[in-house]
């Protein structure tokens, strides 16, 4: 029976997931190995010879990844600053760059005892499972509307809280509803949203067009039909001083300054490290 080396099986996939297109093959191929073998991937031991079950394992996930099926699906996990969360296909795989909203949010109330915070558009509930431990006073509560996400959510939560975070309350509600939440009105210290965003008929990588749900992704015409009412929930749910920050698409900067500026002070633009305006925040008037 057929066995080879992992340096050799990883250098294979690497190959098939460069002419696939893939942007991170290296990476993506030994994230796939270590999730076969059942180790971290800084523990792929390279000289050690795969077993044929576990050689045609790899195979299979590589050919599904060179179909740009994300490889967080393929895992079957996440993770944002350091919370690892399961999810799988129609869940919106969380970015490396939601890290600035939460740690904008987190520095926001950062002498805000015992801090009320909503997450709008949760998705796999990561974004409100970090805020939970990061601020174990908190009381955090996690909104979603699709019933696949929520899933993964309730589960998400429970499991963190089962290893001892604070719980997070999740909840099937949609942001475009005047009632959502509306006993927190007024009474909330942090909102942070990270909604779909992208306008339709933007061409996106195939991770993003064809394997995720588009309502995920895709918010009207000009990708700002979720976050209009996002900002609107926003209002009334913040006290005043309260703060709200929203992730976006870059060339929607100056329309989230528009937004948030009827109701909202300290409005600002925020940059990621490549300089690209990624999330707008403010302070309710």
């Amino acid at each position: 029976m057929e066995r080879q080396t992992l340096a050799l099986v990883i250098r294979d996939a690497e190959e098939v997931l460069t002419d696939a297109g893939v942007w991170s093959p290296r990476t993506d191929a030994e994230l796939l190995a270590a999730h076969v073998l059942g180790v971290p991937r800084g523990e792929l031991a390279r000289d050690e010879t795969v077993d044929p079950e576990a050689l045609a394992r790899i195979r299979l996930l590589v050919a599904k990844r060179a179909d740009r099926v994300p490889v967080q699906h393929l895992t079957g996990h996440a993770d944002l600053a350091g919370i690892e969360v399961d999810l799988g296909d129609g869940v919106f795989v969380p970015r490396p760059h939601t890290r600035l909203l939460l740690d904008w949010g987190l520095g926001v109330v950062q002498d805000v005892r015992e801090p009320v915070v909503v997450d709008l558009c949760t998705g796999s509930g990561v974004l409100a499972l970090a805020v939970a431990r990061a601020r174990p006073d908190a009381t955090v509560h996690a909104v979603d509307l699709d019933p696949v996400a929520l899933e993964f959510a309730h589960r998400n939560a429970a499991r963190r809280a089962a290893a001892g975070d604070t719980a997070v309350y999740v909840h099937r509600g949609d942001v475009a509803d005047p009632g959502l939440l509306a006993e927190l009105n007024g009474k909330v210290d942090l909102v942070l949203a990270n909604p779909p965003y992208v306008a339709e008929g933007t061409a996106l990588l195939p991770e993003w067009s064809r394997h995720h749900p588009r309502h995920a992704v895709f918010a009207g015409d000009d990708g700002l039909a979720v976050i209009r009412h996002v900002v609107r929930r926003g209002t009334l749910l913040l006290r005043p001083g309260g703060a709200m920050a929203i992730e976006h698409d870059p060339p929607q900067a100056d329309a989230l300054l528009d937004l948030l500026g009827q109701e909202f002070t300290e409005v600002e633009t925020r940059l990621d490290p490549s300089g690209r305006a990624r999330y707008t925040t403010g302070r309710r008037g």
